[in-house]
């Protein structure tokens, strides 16, 4: 769905960074009467060559086409995409001025309670309540098992990708390395997502398939119970073995992640992907543990 730029005035910036080839910034914005999450791309074509601009154009176009269907509780919810204009108002505090002429721009629903990893660093002195915790890990698990039952991979399951509403229901957002599954794996290799939460395949250069969004899942899971990045400063295959070590010794102190160790945490580790579980059975074993009122 392409929006009427003239409909869209951006407020202020939520948060920015600078990607390769191209500036992203998450800005906060206003239409119809309500508050919208944009993310914006400004490009720099002037400093772009001809096959840049376009390969750009085709990664945006391809994240348009992963999320614009896609509608779950616990999905981010695409509103629609703006193409190359300068027609967006930008308010600031002096009034309205005008957007670069090469501005793309994608509208989706505006949360306010943030990422989840700032979630977590507020909450870093202390460990969630077990009735938090396992409801953001049954939120992010509902999410995934949903795309992928649509055959989408994320790619870059990770806290900064995972945002909260004004309930604290978590949503998966940022499709921007999502892909439709290939039906050969060989088809899906390269380096894509983060490191901390990569899956060995994935960092091997090997073929991969969703389960890679479940290896990022269980890192997830424990920054959650954590409330902290796991050994941020390890090699990719040190911070492996640490975490690994870690699952086994505060399991033995927890009895809900004792059965979650024994159930499909472990598992979610297997350097053998086709060992990990699928994200519907993970979704199963979330939901028996909290009826069963375990305690953190």
């Amino acid at each position: 769905m392409e929006i009427d730029p003239h409909k869209l005035t951006i407020k202020n910036f939520i948060a920015r960074g600078v990607l390769p080839l191209f500036t992203e910034g998450i800005m906060m914005a206003e239409m119809l009467q309500g508050f919208l999450s944009v993310k914006v791309f400004d490009w720099g074509e002037d400093q772009k060559t001809k096959a840049q601009i376009s390969s750009l154009r085709i990664a945006f176009r391809q994240e348009v086409s992963v999320w614009h269907n896609l509608t779950h509780p616990n999905v981010s919810q695409f509103i629609g995409a703006v193409l190359g204009t300068s027609e967006i108002k930008f308010q600031n505090h002096s009034g309205q001025i005008g957007m670069p002429v090469n501005l793309c721009c994608l509208v989706t629903d505006y949360q306010p309670g943030g990422t989840l990893k700032s979630y977590l660093v507020k909450n870093r002195k202390r460990k969630l309540p077990f009735e938090k915790f396992m409801q953001l890990s049954l939120d992010l698990a509902r999410g995934l098992s949903y795309l992928h039952s649509k055959n989408i991979v994320h790619r870059d399951v990770k806290t900064e990708n995972l945002i909260l509403d004004k309930n604290q229901a978590l949503k998966i957002t940022d499709f921007g390395v999502a892909r439709v599954e290939a039906l050969n794996p060989n088809e899906m290799t390269g380096y894509t997502g983060s490191l901390g939460y990569m899956a060995p395949e994935v960092f091997d250069n090997k073929p991969y398939n969703r389960k890679c969004d479940v290896y990022s899942f269980g890192i997830c899971l424990w920054e959650m119970y954590c409330c902290d990045m796991l050994y941020p400063n390890l090699s990719f295959y040190e911070l492996t073995s640490a975490v690994v070590y870690r699952v086994q010794s505060e399991a033995r102190d927890s009895q809900m992640l004792s059965k979650l160790s024994r159930k499909i945490d472990e598992k979610m580790w297997d350097a053998d992907p086709n060992k990990r579980p699928e994200m519907e059975e993970v979704v199963s074993t979330l939901e028996a543990i909290n009826t069963s009122k375990g305690e953190a």
